[in-house]
């Protein structure tokens, strides 16, 4: 039987998007309170009763989150053009090698828009 355990961290940053049409409102700079959710599943442990320790989730993120929480994400390395689906695929990308449990991971920058990545 799997579990699944979520996670959420928030964080500040800027960016604008590159590619899109002079005047689109998202092509201006701009910020966002991103919210990020680490999903991770798997059996769980019949000793310890759980899955995992949320505080490993915690520490796998932090150097991730000491990247983006209030920076430009356009000068970030990879994320030139910082869609959610490319915050998700690059957040994703540092963070499964250490959290192989990783099931998904889902970006929203605002309370009604976000975006669901599964590796």
């Amino acid at each position: 039987m799997q579990h699944e355990l979520r996670k959420t961290f928030q964080f500040e940053a800027a960016h604008l998007l590159p590619h899109l049409p002079e005047g689109h409102k998202c092509r201006r700079l701009h910020g966002h309170s991103f919210q990020v959710e680490v999903v991770v599943a798997g059996e769980c442990d019949p000793k310890l009763g759980w899955v995992m320790d949320y505080a490993d989730i915690s520490s796998a993120f932090k150097p991730i989150w000491n990247q983006l929480d209030h920076n430009y994400l356009n000068e970030i390395e990879g994320l030139e053009n910082p869609t959610s689906e490319n915050v998700a695929t690059w957040i994703w990308e540092r963070l499964q090698p250490g959290l192989p449990l990783l099931k998904e991971i889902v970006v929203a920058e605002t309370c009604t828009a976000s975006c669901v990545f599964r590796g």
